[in-house]
């Protein structure tokens, strides 16, 4: 660790209203094994479980609590989940080649913003990830600082500025705040389902679905994949128009009726809106844009 490292932490440290002083910085970070320190830091390790159903009631056949600290263990437990994400197959033209079933972008984005959104004031909780056979689930103790309908488009707020500081450093998460954004954006280069941000008793949960064409999705997720689509679209100074929802959704040109009515659906329930009211091909922004 360096001199500018230790100046961070302690600076942090005069402005720590919750316990949380340098030497606990140091052992939540860099830690070799977490179980050495006392409770309350022990229970912050990230635990991982993969189960082989759909739901918590099946069995687990990975466990793995991470007990060495965020910044040494962070690349070994998401190469523990990389290792056990399924991977498919398609068919190439002379070949077989595996492509991706989760994007490994948007786990390892999501697992850095667990550890460092998290509500570490919350005792006997931790970051948890659970892999499905239908899913991943990564859940961080507290409600988030931003509404969860604002992750992609809201400026970055981080609750616990010295963990992020030190995982920015290390490259584990992003600089400017977007590792939403881009493991959104994965998703639907992959055709996937929407992820899901909610929150369910004090804790926020980030999901990730396996592959599922339009015609499995529920009316819901349509919408999801609707709106985040117009999102990342106005982010970055673009409009979202049928055919870039198409594409998103993997729809061939002669099923344009089947976006057109996801459309309409947001545009009642005021997620989205037109662009330009006064020029129709204009495309169409989030609602609040």
């Amino acid at each position: 660790m360096g001199h500018t490292d230790q100046v961070v932490i302690e600076e942090h440290e005069d402005n720590q209203k919750d316990g949380w002083g340098a030497g606990r910085w140091r052992a939540a970070l860099f830690a070799k094994n977490l179980a050495e320190f006392d409770t309350s830091l022990a229970r912050k390790a990230v635990r991982f479980d993969a189960h082989d159903d759909k739901n918590r009631a099946a069995q687990v056949i990975k466990r793995i609590d991470e007990m060495r600290g965020y910044a040494s263990g962070f690349q070994g437990i998401f190469d523990a989940v990389a290792l056990l994400v399924r991977h498919g197959e398609q068919i190439g033209s002379a070949f077989r080649e595996q492509v991706e079933v989760f994007p490994n972008i948007a786990i390892r984005e999501l697992i850095a913003n667990a550890l460092i959104h998290q509500d570490l004031t919350i005792m006997g909780a931790g970051p948890l990830i659970e892999l499905f056979s239908d899913r991943i689930e990564v859940t961080n103790p507290g409600e988030p600082l931003v509404s969860v309908d604002r992750f992609i488009d809201s400026p970055p707020r981080s609750r616990n500025e010295a963990l992020a500081a030190f995982m920015r450093r290390m490259r584990i998460c992003e600089e400017q705040g977007t590792g939403i954004d881009k493991s959104v954006a994965a998703v639907e280069g992959l055709k996937l389902p929407p992820p899901d941000f909610r929150v369910e008793d004090n804790a926020c949960m980030a999901v990730i679905y396996a592959p599922r064409c339009f015609a499995t999705m529920t009316p819901d997720e349509r919408l999801r994949a609707c709106y985040q689509h117009a999102v990342l679209r106005y982010v970055s100074d673009e409009t979202m128009r049928n055919a870039t929802l198409r594409e998103r959704f993997g729809i061939e040109k002669r099923n344009n009726a089947q976006v057109s009515q996801v459309i309409r659906l947001a545009l009642n329930g005021k997620l989205i809106r037109p662009a330009d009211p006064a020029r129709p091909k204009a495309g169409y922004v989030p609602f609040r844009a």
